[in-house]
């Protein structure tokens, strides 16, 4: 200003001086109009303001000007082709990167070791490690920039033994390891090659004899390298050893804690403590913090802190992070607030398939199968690809709305896509078929299966499980085994199920001390309720009761529950009585336990006491959930409940239901309490167990499907006797299969028997 006041003329290297002050203070703009206005300029004068966008992010002014000075009789030195290398390796363009190569050849410049080190890391930015590689060796002069950029080259492209290789020569050339090449080695150690452990000790090793290992920039790299590595004790220890943990490290550290589902579950606490310990020493968190942060909240169940660190993001305007976003999503979703979640779905600008998924996976997680539906199409409507992630989770709302034909639907999808090979699909497609009722494709799925994992075998041996075919169970638990597959705790279960629902009493209690001794798994309440199960169904109810007291879970009431069933099977009313008053103590609000003695009562024709159960249960407000059976016809999911007549078929419906009613009548081995509904308490109206929910929507299947095609039924409550001995008779009758599921198991009817051979 004060030259400009007193009209004092500048000579050509003060003008220089203005224009490079002008440019480090960010004032490109300034710098732009006093390089238009000077009389005269040189080299200096046009890379000073080449130099000044390239730092500002300005790439394409800054190739503008580079083609200007080209045009200019001035002949550019090294420094203005460094800074147009550089923008060609921040904007990926490897084609004028080759071209500006060339003019360096040819303007003689390719000596200096500045446009060396260039050239290296623009083809490695550029992804041609090769040509960086060719560049290397055929300088003249190297410094130990040109080892560190190669050496990150390679690290970026995980070629982290020839990085080691390269390591080892930089060594030998008698240049010394600088923070810089630690580092980007150290990053590599964390990616998990064949001998990462080893080389980041190694490294560690050479930092300490260095004295870098307190630097900022190594001390960063060897904590991520031991927390990707699952080594948080050493992560730990450096951590604390650093004078002055920035925040970096602090992120570091926290997404080393969440480094995997198991850590996460187990280290989610400590990470909140970092979380808060950064607030409390006035640290600003970043975008990365925030996410890793929402992510142990999720993880621990935490949505009240959770929504507290929602108000502070929105306090810094961090909210339009795509991957703060994304965690926002899956907080909300997971505790149940499908709306908050939704509201941060639309406020994040830049939705990618993680997104999607994290909200699809929210409606999911919270029974709102269709919706999540909804969503998916939505997704493929949008025109972005779904991952395998989203495909597994999709195949698992199917399998919750037993809608086979939309599984078989995203199935072809997922094939078509060319991602039906990932096991995690074609784990979720076996549950799909086997809890839509299609064993045989579930089967199918696994022997096509590659590579079964733990969660392919135990899915498998639990699907058969519930279909009621032990032996097969059995026997693909002892394959699995000699494949060297050690079992889990949930393979284990599926076994147990399957001995219990096939009568396996003795082979049951052999895989129940064979868990315990053999592969030293402690068994959990389901294992025990399996035990109790499996010695009820077979009336050895004293053994059963005396099992409870005896497992450490007497107090649960899963385990009561499991012996009331059984008291009722084998019409064991006085044990019945006893066990439910048990089990009506330990869950007062539970129907399912009152419902189960009026039972016991009821079936034994015993009134009075059956009548005081009712009364008690309406006396406390405890109501039976009503019974709900569903089916898929035409993709389109079809729900009845008992004597259901708002469907738009229903006058078809019960037509044709008398009509097979009235037909198996006239079948010679038919039990008549059958055809009378004596089974059913005697103050109800006998007639409305011939419209049970189960027996309407088999019914309209047998209209609405081809004869060739099962009739699959789901219902959310175990079915009654009468209606299972229907459905047998049905399928004689019509000469159909028909597949029910219950909440326990699949009855699969075929020829007048079931499956389950009456043991249910």
């Amino acid at each position: 200003m004060h030259m400009i006041k007193t009209c004092f003329k500048p000579c050509l290297f003060l003008l220089n001086n203005l224009l490079y002050m002008y440019c480090k203070c960010g004032e490109t703009d300034v710098a732009k109009k006093l390089f238009d206005r000077m009389p005269t300029r040189n080299v200096v004068s046009w890379n000073s303001l080449i130099s000044g966008y390239t730092q500002m992010g300005f790439y394409h002014e800054v190739m503008n000007l580079f083609k200007e000075a080209r045009m200019s009789d001035l002949r550019l030195d090294k420094f203005t082709f460094s800074n147009a290398l550089s923008v060609c390796g921040q904007t990926l363009d490897l084609r004028l990167g080759r071209l500006i190569h060339a003019l360096i050849t040819v303007s003689g410049l390719g000596g200096p070791v500045l446009l060396t080190n260039s050239l290296i890391h623009m083809y490695c930015k550029c992804g041609r490690i090769d040509w960086a590689r060719l560049v290397f060796e055929s300088a003249d002069e190297l410094d130990s920039v040109s080892w560190n950029s190669l050496i990150a080259g390679y690290v970026r492209i995980g070629s982290n033994d020839e990085m080691l290789r390269l390591l080892v020569k930089m060594l030998r050339h008698g240049l010394n390891l600088n923070s810089y090449a630690l580092g980007s080695a150290l990053k590599a150690c964390g990616s998990n090659f064949s001998s990462s452990i080893e080389c980041g000790k190694m490294l560690h090793g050479c930092a300490v004899k260095l004295g870098l290992d307190l630097d900022v920039v190594v001390g960063t790299a060897l904590l991520d390298t031991y927390a990707k590595i699952g080594d948080l004790d050493d992560a730990t220890k450096i951590f604390k050893l650093m004078p002055d943990p920035n925040v970096i490290m602090y992120n570091a550290m926290i997404a080393g804690f969440l480094q995997t589902e198991t850590m996460a579950h187990e280290f989610a606490n400590e990470a909140m403590y970092l979380f808060f310990e950064m607030q409390r020493l006035g640290m600003k968190p970043s975008e990365f913090t925030f996410s890793s942060i929402l992510k142990a909240c999720s993880t621990i169940e935490a949505f009240e802190s959770g929504k507290q660190i929602h108000a502070q993001i929105c306090k810094y305007n961090l909210q339009s992070d795509e991957f703060i976003g994304n965690a926002l999503v899956e907080l909300y979703s997971l505790s149940g607030s499908i709306e908050d979640g939704l509201k941060c779905f639309h406020s994040t600008p830049k939705l990618d398939v993680v997104s999607w998924t994290s909200l699809i996976a929210g409606h999911v997680q919270n029974g709102q199968f269709e919706g999540g539906l909804t969503l998916f199409h939505e997704l493929l409507f949008s025109g972005r690809k779904p991952d395998e992630f989203t495909i597994s989770i999709m195949l698992s709302a199917c399998a919750n709305l037993a809608a086979i034909k939309s599984g078989e639907q995203i199935h072809a999808y997922a094939m078509k896509t060319g991602i039906g090979n990932f096991t995690i699909i074609q784990n979720s497609q076996i549950c799909m078929y086997a809890k839509c009722g299609d064993i045989d494709s579930a089967n199918m799925t696994f022997k096509e299966t590659k590579n079964p994992d733990i969660v392919s075998w135990s899915v498998m041996i639990s699907s058969n499980a519930q279909h009621g075919c032990a032996k097969e169970a059995v026997d693909l638990f002892e394959l699995m085994k000699g494949s060297g597959i050690a079992p889990n705790h949930i393979t284990f279960l599926g076994v147990l199920v399957a001995c219990s629902h096939g009568g396996l009493v003795e082979e049951g209690l052999r895989y129940f001390e064979i868990m315990k001794k053999d592969h030293g798994i402690r068994p959990n309440v389901k294992h025990s309720a399996c035990i109790v199960d499996l010695l009820g169904r077979a009336g050895r109810l004293a053994e059963a009761e005396s099992f409870i007291m005896d497992s450490g879970f007497e107090g649960d009431p899963v385990m009561w529950r499991s012996l009331l069933s059984a008291c009722r099977v084998h019409k064991a009313t006085d044990t019945g009585k006893r066990v439910a008053e048990r089990v009506i103590e330990l869950e007062p609000e539970a129907a399912a336990s009152y419902v189960l003695l009026y039972n016991i009562y009821n079936d034994a024709g015993i009134q009075m006491p059956a009548t005081e159960i009712r009364n008690l249960m309406k006396d406390r407000g405890v109501k039976k959930e009503p019974g709900l059976s569903w089916i898929e016809v035409g993709n389109v999911v079809h729900s009845f409940v008992v004597g259901d007549r708002s469907h738009p078929n229903s006058q078809v419906i019960y037509v044709r239901l008398e009509e097979m009613l009235e037909k198996i009548k006239k079948l010679d081995y038919i039990d008549e309490k059958l055809v009378s509904g004596a089974s059913e308490p005697k103050h109800k109206d006998n007639s409305m167990v011939n419209y049970h929910s189960e027996k309407l929507a088999v019914t309209f299947g047998i209209i609405s499907l081809p004869r060739s095609a099962p009739v699959r039924v789901m219902k959310n409550l175990r079915s009654c006797w009468h209606c299972h001995e229907t459905m047998k008779l049905f399928s004689r009758l019509e000469n159909r299969e028909i597949i029910l599921r219950d909440p326990i198991r699949f009855h699969r009817f075929r020829g007048g028997s079931c499956s389950c051979g009456d043991y249910w």
